[in-house]
């Protein structure tokens, strides 16, 4: 995926390291890793997601034009409730994973750094006779996010994505600086990112590449309504669901917290009884430093590895729990 990076003005705030990869433009953390992590879980502080894509649909087939063309149902969607939706190919591959919410008048989505002028193109391709219009917002609207438990006051005018896991909040680009002194302390990508891997959240572009189909990573109701059709990649779906199973699965691993370096993206998973130079049977998603868990990561393995094997990513033993189930 491309990167259109969006610089974010909160990297000008005292020790403020910048994030590097998909998630450059905002800070990677503040300093204080574990402490931005703590705070977080402690329901105090805010992230800055300013780098991910805007994208807004107007007008009053918003609802039902969206429901032709995504994963979830859309029809019936009530003012202020937060959803998610997938794009996804021909053949039922992950395109593009939208985080939605209505206000009555517009329907505001966040979407993966590097993604929004393809699925703006997209939506723009697939308006025909429909009452819709598609903006790209990216450039005047930010998003921020507040944690779970958070008694933050939201700023007047900002629209509310809330979830299990905290609030997504859009509010005016212009407003980023005002909202970070009265909303601090403000916490990294990575104290995010420790917290989403977590909680076994998979993200577009890091637990998926180009052949990822739904099941594989656990979005099977959270993105993913089964009992509608009338989507690209529907037929897919329904089969995996209905037919059989996913060739390959997420998983939750504990690395062995005496390696001094994490794993990268896509190294390689085999089991530990077959050592180094045994035949790999997944690839690590995302890796992270945890206040409490220590190193753990997402990996994708074969649907077929066993639920109890033990694990090695390189040379370091790690102990997987399921996700997704075989």
């Amino acid at each position: 995926m491309q990167r259109h990076s969006t610089i974010s003005p909160l990297l000008a705030l005292p020790g403020a390291v910048a994030a590097e990869g998909r998630d450059e433009g905002v800070a990677a953390h503040y300093g204080d890793l574990f402490r931005e992590q703590r705070a977080l879980a402690d329901g105090s502080g805010f992230v800055d997601l300013s780098h991910r894509g805007v994208v807004a649909v107007t007008g009053d087939d918003r609802l039902s034009w969206l429901h032709l063309l995504v994963t979830q149902h859309m029809t019936d969607l009530p003012p202020g409730q937060a959803t998610e939706a997938l794009v996804l190919s021909a053949n039922g591959h992950i395109e593009h994973a939208l985080y939605l919410v209505d206000d009555g008048e517009t329907l505001w989505a966040h979407v993966e750094p590097g993604t929004r002028e393809e699925l703006v193109a997209y939506l723009e391709s697939m308006k025909f006779f429909y009452r819709v219009e598609v903006a790209d917002r990216t450039d005047d609207i930010a998003v921020v996010h507040l944690p779970a438990g958070s008694i933050a006051e939201v700023p007047d005018g900002a629209v509310v994505r809330e979830t299990p896991h905290g609030r997504d909040l859009f509010l005016p680009r212009a407003g980023l600086e005002s909202f970070a002194a009265s909303h601090g302390p403000a916490a990294g990508i990575l104290a995010y990112e420790a917290l989403r891997v977590e909680a076994h959240r998979p993200r577009l572009g890091f637990e998926t590449d180009h052949r990822t189909i739904p099941h594989e990573v656990g979005l099977i109701g959270s993105a993913v309504h089964l009992q509608k059709g009338c989507y690209r990649g529907q037929e897919t779906v329904a089969r995996v669901q209905n037919l059989g199973k996913p060739p390959r699965r997420l998983v939750f691993l504990h690395l062995d917290g005496s390696e001094v370096l994490l794993p990268a993206h896509g190294a390689p998973v085999r089991l530990a009884a077959d050592g180094e130079e045994g035949r790999q049977l997944g690839f690590v998603t995302t890796a992270v430093r945890h206040h409490e868990l220590g190193p753990i990561a997402l990996a994708l393995v074969k649907r077929n590895v066993p639920v109890d094997a033990p694990l090695i990513v390189g040379n370091t033993a790690a102990a997987q729990e399921t996700v997704v189930e075989p």
